[in-house]
C-alpha cells in the first residue's frame, strides 16, 4: 500500500476534491430536506380545489436549485482547463512565496 505525505500535492487536490464531494452533498441533502418540508407545508395550506403548480410554491426550490447547479459544476468539473491553469499558477506563486519568507 502507497503511503502519501501530506504534502504532496497530489495529496494535497485529493484532499480538496473530496472537501469539495462533501460540501456539494451536504448542500443537496439541505436543499431536499428543506424543499421537501416546504412541499408539505404548502400542500397542507392549499385551497380545496386549488392547483399546487403555482410559481410561489416553486420560487425556493427553482432559484436555490440554481445555486445547487452552480455548486455541481464547480464541485464536479474543476479539471476545465482556465480553472485547472489558474489553480497551477496560483500553487506555484504561493510555493514561491513561501520559499522566499523561509530563506
Amino acid at each position: 500500500m502507497e503511503t502519501y505525505d501530506e504534502n504532496d500535492i497530489r495529496y494535497q487536490q485529493a484532499k480538496r476534491q473530496v472537501e469539495r464531494l462533501r460540501g456539494f452533498y451536504g448542500h443537496l441533502f439541505s436543499y431536499i430536506a428543506v424543499n421537501a418540508v416546504i412541499v408539505l407545508y404548502n400542500y397542507s395550506q392549499l385551497e380545496p380545489g386549488e392547483s399546487y403548480f403555482q410559481f410561489k410554491n416553486f420560487f425556493t426550490a427553482t432559484f436555490w436549485g440554481i445555486g445547487l447547479v452552480a455548486h455541481a459544476i464547480v464541485t464536479f468539473l474543476p479539471n476545465i482547463s482556465f480553472v485547472k491553469n489558474w489553480e497551477e499558477k496560483k500553487i506555484r506563486k504561493l510555493m514561491e512565496k513561501r520559499r522566499a519568507e523561509k530563506f
